[in-house]
């Protein structure tokens, strides 16, 4: 708990760094950042504002500093490559946020942070895990389909934190229960181009279709449904009408 001397000492949002400005833990990673690490957590988010359309208690931040009071300096960010709150506003007092400083949230702590290995490492197996377990983030999901070999783990891991420390999870999509979501990975076509992506699953492991896909299945079941009337005698293209 915050004492209220160090309440009044805190910087707002707007005196901080925020994501425009390179915060302080970014910097170095940035120069190798692959494409998918912009691609995939915007990919979440658009998801959500789908899946949560109607839900106004959450935030999923890209690319964007959380300041904490847990490091060395709470001008110090940490960057995740996504993350997820729960329990707060999706725009902060009717406005989009520049960073997102704990102490500004009711000491709202992300639910889940994504980090996402490039050929650059960026601590994602010690200080990032580390910073997200004092910090108190419940789960953390590592991505690294192409450097896992070279780090000695897993393509996908989800760790989730029990008691102090953070155990790795099995199975996978992996439900969260806390989040109401599942989390995993599939093959699709996005863009016109086949690809592995991240994506939320519903309680029973089916996943949640992105907008693209959701046109696609539409039209299938269209098509489905003009080849069997036509297998009826019936053209589709001139039905009778009432």
């Amino acid at each position: 708990m915050l004492s209220d001397q160090l309440k009044i000492t805190l910087p707002t949002t707007d005196e901080l760094p925020c994501s425009d400005d390179t915060p302080v833990d970014n910097v170095d990673r940035r120069a190798g950042r692959s494409q998918d690490q912009n691609f995939l957590p915007n990919l979440l988010l658009f998801l959500l504002n789908s899946i949560w359309a109607n839900r106004m208690d959450w935030f999923f931040g890209v690319d964007m500093g959380v300041y904490h009071t847990t490091g060395v300096s709470p001008k110090v960010p940490v960057v995740p490559d996504g993350f997820l709150s729960l329990g707060v506003e999706r725009k902060k007092g009717g406005k989009s946020r520049k960073s997102y400083a704990i102490w500004e949230e009711n000491q709202v702590v992300p639910k889940l942070t994504l980090e996402m290995v490039s050929h650059t490492p960026g601590g994602e197996y010690d200080e990032k895990l580390e910073i997200y377990r004092k910090l108190g983030v419940l789960y953390y999901v590592i991505y690294n389909p192409e450097f896992w070999r070279r780090d000695q783990q897993q393509p996908f891991e989800v760790y989730k934190l029990i008691g102090e420390n953070y155990q790795q999870q099995i199975g996978e999509p992996y439900w969260m229960p806390e989040v109401g979501l599942g989390i995993g990975r599939c093959n699709t076509v996005f863009g016109g181009i086949q690809q592995e992506i991240l994506a939320w699953y519903d309680e029973h492991g089916k996943r949640y279709l992105t907008s693209e896909e959701q046109v696609q299945q539409e039209r299938q079941r269209g098509e489905q449904l003009a080849q069997h009337l036509r297998s009826l005698g019936i053209d589709p293209d001139n039905l009778p009408t009432t």
